[in-house]
C-alpha cells in the first residue's frame, strides 16, 4: 500500500519504540549518518569502527548492530544486516524511514534524503582469472531471491536486455525461478578503479543448494554455476556470487538511495580455492574501501 505525504502511516506499519526508535534497528534519526556501511557479520561492526576517529553512538537489537561515527569530519553509519535479502528488506527499509518519515506525525517528508550505502561483504567468484583475497565491486546484481516481485519495480532498456539474456542463457525462462535485476550508483562506482575488479553479480537466496553446493541433496539445477560463469552479455560478465546485493540495489533504485556493493572474494568456485586468511583479506577491504569512502564529499 502506497501512502499519501500527509498521510499519517498506522502503528503496525511504522512501529515505533516507547524511547522513539525504529523497532528492528533501534535507532532514531539522530543517530543515522548520511553514509552508511552494511555488513553481514555482527562481528564485523567493530572491524568496521575501530577505524573511526570517535564512535557517537552504539545499539544492538538482535542481529542488528550499529555504530555511528567519525572519520575526520565525515560521519558514517556501520550496521549488520545479518544474512540475506529478507534482512535487508528489513534494514533497508527502516534506514529509509529513518530520514524520510517525521516520526511524530508518521507522514512521508516532502523533501527527501538520499544515504550512501556501501556493503563490505564476502563473496565467491565464478572466474577463474579473479582470484581469492581479489576486490570486486558489482555494476549489476542479478537477483535469484523473489525480494523485489514483492514491489512494484522497473529496469531500464540496458537492464531488461541484460536480464533477458541471463535468464535464456541460463534456461532459467524455462524454470519457475524469475530473476531481477538493478544497476548500482555510478556516481559511487567510479570512485573504485583497479585493483578492484567490476562485473554483474549474482544474489542467491541461500549458501548451499542455491549456490550448487551438494552435501546430501541434490540440486534441482545443476548446471546453474557453469551457465553463470560462461554468461557474456556485451561487455558484461558475471563475476561472483553472495547473498544480499541484488537486494541492496533494487531498494536502492526504488527508494532513491545511491547503492555500492564491495566485496572480498574468500571463495573462487571455478578454481575451487578458498583464502587462506580470509580474515586478513576482509582487513584489508575494509581499511582500502574505507579509506575511499571517507573521502567521497
Amino acid at each position: 500500500m502506497s501512502h499519501n505525504i500527509a498521510h499519517p502511516i498506522g502503528e503496525s506499519e511504522l512501529i515505533l519504540t516507547a524511547h522513539g526508535t525504529i523497532y528492528h534497528l533501534d535507532i532514531a534519526p539522530e543517530h543515522l549518518a548520511p553514509t552508511v556501511i552494511f555488513v553481514g557479520d555482527p562481528g564485523r561492526v567493530k572491524e568496521v569502527s575501530k577505524h573511526f576517529d570517535e564512535v557517537t553512538h552504539t545499539a544492538h537489537h538482535r542481529e542488528f548492530i550499529t555504530h555511528t561515527g567519525r572519520i575526520g569530519d565525515k560521519p558514517m553509519t556501520v550496521v549488520s544486516t545479518g544474512i540475506g535479502p529478507d534482512n535487508i528488506d528489513i534494514v533497508f527499509n527502516e534506514l529509509d524511514a529513518l530520514v524520510n518519515i517525521d516520526f511524530n506525525t508518521r507522514a512521508i517528508k516532502e523533501e527527501k534524503t538520499s544515504l550512501s550505502i556501501f556493503r563490505l561483504g564476502t563473496c565467491g567468484a565464478l572466474q577463474t582469472d579473479i582470484h581469492t583475497d581479489g576486490l570486486v565491486i558489482s555494476s549489476h546484481a542479478i537477483g535469484l531471491d523473489n525480494l523485489m516481485h514483492y514491489y512494484k519495480m522497473h529496469n531500464t532498456p540496458d537492464e531488461s536486455y541484460i536480464l533477458n539474456e541471463f535468464r535464456h542463457h541460463t534456461r532459467l525462462d524455462m524454470s519457475h525461478i524469475i530473476p531481477y535485476i538493478s544497476e548500482s550508483s555510478i556516481a559511487l562506482r567510479k570512485y573504485f578503479g583497479a585493483p578492484y575488479q567490476h562485473g554483474i553479480t549474482v544474489t542467491c537466496p541461500g549458501f548451499y543448494g542455491p549456490q550448487g553446493r551438494t552435501l546430501r541433496l541434490q540440486p534441482a539445477f545443476p548446471h546453474l554455476l557453469d551457465a553463470m560463469g560462461t554468461f557474456r552479455c556485451q561487455n558484461h560478465r558475471i563475476v561472483n556470487f553472495e547473498m544480499e546485493t541484488s537486494a541492496i540495489y533494487g531498494l536502492g533504485k526504488l527508494l532513491g538511495h545511491k547503492c555500492l556493493s564491495i566485496n572480498s572474494v574468500v571463495a573462487n568456485r571455478a578454481n575451487k580455492t578458498f583464502s587462506k586468511d580470509h580474515k586478513k583479506a576482509v582487513n584489508n577491504m575494509i581499511s582500502g574501501a574505507l579509506e575511499i569512502i571517507s573521502s567521497i564529499s
